[in-house]
C-alpha cells in the first residue's frame, strides 16, 4: 500500500469509527490513541466534518476498505436523520450537534459555511452510488435549503449565520474564502437561487510574496482547499474582473507557504522543502488560525512558533502531489514512530518538534480534507462525483466558469 492510500485509509476510519451508527454525525475531534475525550469534546458532532465523512464513505467503498452495502446504508441512516430529525432552520444545520441526538450543542450558529461543506458531501453520495433512495434524500435535503433567506437582505452577500437568541451573524462572506462552495451551491440551487452576480461580489485581495502572486490575504491555508475538494476548478477561468483561475491560484498559493516555511528555517529548524505547512490548527496555546505570506498583521494569525501542521500538505495534495507528499512522507519518517504523531487515523493534528509539543487530537475536518484531497489527488474521484450533478454544472454556466482554458 502507497503511502498515499495509508493516510486516506486511516482518514477513513476516523468517519467510520468515531460517527454514531444511528445519526451518522461524526465527532468534531477525536483522541489519537482512541481513549475517550474529556467531557466537553466526547459527544459533540460537527456537520462540517459530518460532510467530510459522508464523502469518505463512498472513497473507502470505492478503495475496497468498506462493504459497500454497510457504507451504502449509513450514508442513508445520516441522510434521513438530517432531512427528518436535525434541527434546521430554512434548510440550514447548526454548526455543533450532539452526537447522539442531533441536539444543538453549545449554543453554536446555524452556519452557512458549515452546513455547505455538509451539502457537498450529501451530494456526493447521492451520486457515487446507483442508489434512488440516496439521490432522492440528497436532492431533498439541498432543495430545502433558502439560501435568498441567508442573504439577510443583502443583494449578493451571504451572512455567516443565524441564531435564535440574536438572528443574523453581521459579518458576511465578502473576501475570498473557504466560503466558494457555498456560494457555488447557491447560485446552482435548483430552489432557491441567489443571482449569478453573488460570486463576483466579493473582495479579492492580491497578495505578492517572493515572486508568488495570488489572491488570498494572510488567510489559513484551509481557505484554498476545502471547496476545491469538490469542486473542479482545474483549467477554468472567470469572464469578469481579474478572470481568476483558482486551480491554479490554490498552486501558487501552497508554494508560496512551502517557500514561506523554508525561508523560516534559521529560527525554526525542523522547517524545510521537506518539512513546512501551516493552517488553522491545535497548538500549545490553543486553536490557532496559522496565516501565511505575509503574516503578523492580524492577531487571530499569529507569527509561526515551530508548529507544524500536516493537514496543511495534505489539503494540498490535489494541487501539488509531488512536494505534498514528499513533505508528508518525510513527516512520517522522521517524527511518526518517536514522537507519537502518528496513530490509527493518521497524523496528529498538529505538533511542535522543537518544544516536543503534539496534539492528543485528530480533527475531522483535518482529516476531511487530508482524504478528500489524496482521493482527488489519485484520480479525482470527488470531483467527478460532485460536479456530474446538473446543479453544478448549472453553477458554472451561471458564473462563467463553464469554459476550460
Amino acid at each position: 500500500m502507497t503511502f498515499l492510500d495509508q493516510i486516506a485509509r486511516r482518514a477513513c476510519r476516523y468517519f467510520w469509527e468515531q460517527a454514531d451508527p444511528h445519526t451518522g454525525l461524526v465527532r468534531d475531534r477525536a483522541r489519537l490513541d482512541r481513549r475517550p475525550d474529556n467531557a466537553h469534546h466526547r459527544d459533540v458532532a460537527s456537520i462540517a466534518a459530518t460532510g467530510f465523512g459522508l464523502t469518505g464513505l463512498a472513497i473507502a467503498a470505492d478503495r475496497g476498505w468498506l462493504p459497500v452495502q454497510a457504507a451504502r446504508q449509513r450514508a442513508r441512516r445520516t441522510l434521513r436523520f438530517l432531512l427528518h430529525h436535525a434541527p434546521q432552520e430554512q434548510g440550514w444545520f447548526y454548526h455543533f450537534l450532539n452526537l447522539h441526538t442531533g441536539r444543538r450543542a453549545w449554543q453554536s450558529e446555524v452556519s452557512s459555511i458549515d452546513t455547505a461543506l455538509l451539502m457537498a458531501g450529501v451530494l456526493t453520495v447521492g451520486e457515487a452510488w446507483d442508489d434512488r433512495e440516496l439521490r432522492q434524500l440528497a436532492a431533498a435535503l439541498y432543495r430545502r435549503m433558502n439560501f435568498p433567506w441567508m442573504l439577510a437582505g443583502d443583494r449578493y452577500l451571504l451572512s455567516h449565520g443565524w441564531t435564535p437568541e440574536k438572528g443574523f451573524i453581521p459579518y458576511r462572506w465578502n473576501n475570498y474564502s473557504e466560503a466558494s462552495i457555498l456560494y457555488f451551491l447557491a447560485i446552482g440551487s435548483p430552489s432557491f437561487p441567489i443571482p449569478a452576480g453573488a460570486w463576483y461580489a466579493w473582495k479579492r485581495s492580491w497578495v505578492n510574496y517572493s515572486g508568488f502572486r495570488y489572491i488570498a490575504g494572510a488567510a489559513p491555508l484551509f481557505i484554498h482547499q476545502y471547496s476545491q475538494a469538490w469542486m473542479d476548478l482545474r483549467g477554468r477561468r472567470e469572464t469578469m474582473g481579474d478572470r481568476v483561475d483558482y486551480f491554479e491560484n490554490s498552486q501558487i498559493a501552497t508554494r508560496a507557504q512551502r517557500m514561506f516555511c523554508m525561508r523560516l528555517h534559521a529560527r525554526f529548524r525542523d522547517y524545510g522543502p521537506r518539512a513546512w505547512g501551516l493552517t488553522a490548527s491545535e497548538s500549545a496555546h490553543g486553536y490557532v488560525a496559522w496565516g501565511g505570506p505575509p503574516v503578523g498583521h492580524h492577531p487571530l494569525q499569529p507569527f509561526p512558533d515551530g508548529t507544524l501542521v500536516p493537514c496543511a500538505p495534505a489539503g494540498s495534495l490535489m494541487f501539488l502531489p509531488r512536494e505534498c507528499l514528499e513533505c508528508l512522507e518525510n513527516l512520517y519518517q522522521k517524527y511518526g514512530r518517536e514522537t507519537g504523531i502518528w496513530g490509527v487515523y493518521g497524523f496528529c493534528d498538529a505538533f511542535n518538534p522543537l518544544t516536543g509539543w503534539r496534539s492528543p487530537h485528530v480533527l475531522g475536518i483535518d482529516q476531511g480534507i487530508s482524504l478528500l484531497s489524496a482521493a482527488n489527488a489519485r484520480d479525482g474521484m470527488v470531483w467527478r462525483w460532485f460536479m456530474r450533478q446538473d446543479a453544478m454544472q448549472n453553477a458554472l454556466d451561471r458564473t462563467g466558469l463553464n469554459s476550460r482554458v
